[in-house]
């Protein structure tokens, strides 16, 4: 089985993560070692990153090179890591509540 990679589409899947990070091109750069120019280029699909580039994307983004490369993981692991960073910053009483309501959102039966 043969797989094409769309860099093109890698570097939009990095773009949106970082975002959600809410990181700048700069920022990211800085945390892995990069250039910022390196990153737009990436990000753009004009340069193709090397493994490790894309361990360490994946490692400060907090999302899989699965994902990275294939897009192979559900489109909302973006989603899931948003809610894990503004999560992480709630007071543990707050964190418990999401907990509760995320809980209780998920045995609700809609068909009642």
């Amino acid at each position: 089985m043969q797989t094409i990679i769309d860099y093109k589409a890698m570097g939009e899947r990095i773009r949106g993560a970082r975002k959600a990070k809410k990181l700048s091109q700069e920022q990211l750069a800085e945390i892995c070692s990069l250039s910022a120019a390196h990153i737009g280029h990436i990000e753009r699909g004009t340069r193709i990153p090397s493994l490790d580039t894309v361990f360490r994307i994946s490692q400060t983004l907090e999302i899989s090179i699965d994902y990275i490369i294939l897009d192979s993981l559900e489109n909302n692991s973006v989603s899931i890591s948003n809610l894990k960073s503004i999560i992480e910053k709630m007071s543990h009483e707050k964190q418990e509540n999401v907990i509760a309501i995320i809980k209780a959102l998920c045995s609700y039966d809609t068909s009642n």
